[in-house]
């Protein structure tokens, strides 16, 4: 009798056990299916622009805690110095995307370049005016929902590999033979996603600091804010997956870098606090392409690698360029 009544009561914490783990776990995808919509949109509002971290407020910082906090739609504050055209590219749904087109005298080629999540094109001028002094022409493309590009929604790279073929078409229709993709972070990301999905044939690429496996990305976000990185990296990677119509966990550089037989030069800072060693790592030995060099910037982090060490960068980037 002592024993039953001794069964009953374990099957009874199991069963409480299991019902906690269970609300657990529920509200754990909650969270992650919010989060998950907070990293993939951004809003062209002052109010979202300005806002304040919610300190005193407990009932806010729970609830950014719960949903992520609401992104702003990056403001165009740095223009060329030199002349320029804007350019109007359309996806495949209408959205229309802007770019700048900048002549070099005597060209070489065209170098295409592709900004970071959450940036714009303005922010990769300084490496679009060295590709000019350099003898090439460039265009610099707004992603979308970013700059002037419009759209609310980018999947984190995964969609956005449309704008590196609409760019690459546009260039391709010049006549131009000589094309270059140059792409910083998530720009790196979707040239990469790009020429595995469309077979684009550029003559040299050169990525900069792009994350491997997306719940890399995600998981480093997490651990930047103070957030262990899973189970976070994990549920969101699945949710962004599912809101935005893909499988999020084969959303990876390193596969996409397979398809690549033209020469890459792939650049990193050993302080990046984004893109560990490890992801560099695994992109490099992925890469098909027979000539690809690994260039490391010392105490480095992820910031543009042009303003930290301009000589470096320029004697690195020509002497890439110029190898025939």
């Amino acid at each position: 009798m002592k024993d039953k009544k001794t069964g009953i009561k374990s099957l009874r914490i199991f069963k409480w056990i299991g019902s906690v783990l269970l609300v657990q776990l529920i509200l754990i995808n909650i969270s992650a299916a919010f989060h998950a919509y907070s990293l993939t949109h951004y809003y062209d509002d002052d109010k979202v622009r300005n806002q304040q971290p919610s300190q005193g407020k407990p009932f806010l910082r729970t609830w950014r805690m719960m949903t992520g906090k609401k992104l702003a739609r990056s403001l165009i504050q740095y223009y060329p110095t030199i002349p320029y055209d804007t350019v109007l590219l359309t996806t495949a749904n209408g959205k229309k995307l802007e770019a700048w087109y900048m002549k070099a005298d005597s060209a070489k080629g065209t170098v295409i370049l592709f900004h970071g999540l959450g940036s714009n094109k303005g922010n990769v001028s300084g490496e679009a005016f060295e590709f000019n002094s350099f003898g090439y022409n460039t265009m610099l493309v707004d992603i979308r929902a970013h700059g002037n590009s419009e759209g609310i929604v980018n999947s984190i790279g995964y969609k956005e590999s449309e704008e590196v073929k609409l760019a690459y078409d546009h260039i391709l229709k010049k006549g131009e033979k000589n094309i270059v993709l140059w792409g910083m972070s998530l720009g790196a990301v979707i040239i990469t996603k790009a020429i595995w999905q469309y077979d684009l044939k550029p003559q040299k690429i050169i990525l900069e600091m792009p994350f491997d496996r997306m719940q890399d990305h995600i998981r480093a976000r997490s651990r930047i804010s103070g957030f262990p990185g899973e189970p976070f990296g994990f549920f969101v990677t699945f949710w962004t997956g599912i809101e935005q119509g893909y499988w999020g966990y084969g959303h990876k550089t390193s596969r996409y870098v397979k398809n690549i037989n033209c020469p890459v030069l792939l650049q990193w800072g050993n302080s990046d606090e984004y893109v560990l060693k490890e992801e560099t790592d695994r992109i490099f030995a992925s890469l098909k392409s027979p000539k690809k060099k690994l260039e490391i910037y010392e105490g480095v982090g992820h910031t543009p690698l042009v303003s930290v060490n301009q000589l470096k960068w320029d004697e690195t980037v020509t002497e890439f360029l110029n190898d025939n």
